[in-house]
């Protein structure tokens, strides 16, 4: 029994799912969601209580990768480089994992961004919290101790919307430069010249586009064997 229990409110979710992302919270009904789960019209009041409930456990549940994606952590002695080279190269690992998800993961959590609800803040304060707080603390070690709060954001937010988009935008990159040079763009490829351009512009590495870059930039981060 408990497992036709798990199995129907399995059911409820990735169908409250499909529709919340289609027509967004407001528009579903608790109706069309049962239907497609081929549930009882009173089963989301049981296994959830009501529509707004079961809204929270639907968004929850579209991260429930991130639960297995755990905050970075560094033996002692490691360079604050090395530690940021790692931190940008397990947040694109982390990207492609979640691209694996349902294609209504995805369309939720882009709703979600656009119109923040209180599953949005919920999901913050669980998932992306830590790891923006893990974030913070790599730069402290790379920023000057007058570094400004909202700098220090500034620069965590810039990193985070290049790994972004290095994801999200992979059909549009294809196009731009060609099937080719896309293929040679792996994680560790795009690791690599995330963190270059980060600490080129903190002051910790040599401009970008020096021919001699990828020379120096070895001596002051370790290249990824990945």
């Amino acid at each position: 029994m408990a497992e036709k229990t798990d199995d129907t409110r399995t059911r409820l979710l990735e169908a409250a799912g499909e529709v919340f992302a289609e027509k967004g919270f407001q528009a579903a009904t608790v109706r069309e969601i049962c239907s497609r789960a081929g549930a009882n019209l009173a089963a989301v009041n049981y296994y959830f209580g009501d529509k707004q409930r079961l809204y929270l456990e639907v968004v929850g549940y579209a991260h429930r990768g991130l639960a297995a994606q755990p905050v970075p952590e560094f033996p002692p002695g490691t360079p604050p480089t090395e530690k940021l080279r790692r931190f940008i190269e397990q947040s694109l690992a982390n990207l492609e994992q979640d691209a694996q998800c349902p294609e209504w993961d995805r369309r939720l959590m882009m709703r979600e961004m656009a119109e923040p609800t209180e599953a949005c803040v919920a999901v913050v304060d669980a998932f992306v919290r830590p790891k923006a707080e893990a974030l913070q603390q790599i730069l402290a070690e790379l920023l000057p101790p007058e570094t400004s709060e909202a700098q220090r954001h500034m620069i965590a937010f810039s990193i985070v919307g290049q790994c972004l988009f290095h994801r999200l935008h992979r059909p549009v990159t294809a196009i731009l430069v060609g099937e080719d040079l896309f293929r040679s763009l792996d994680i560790g490829r795009v690791a690599d010249h995330i963190t270059r351009f980060t600490l080129a512009a903190l002051g910790h590495g040599p401009p970008v586009a020096e021919p001699s870059r990828r020379t120096d930039f070895q001596s002051v981060l370790p290249v990824s064997k990945s």
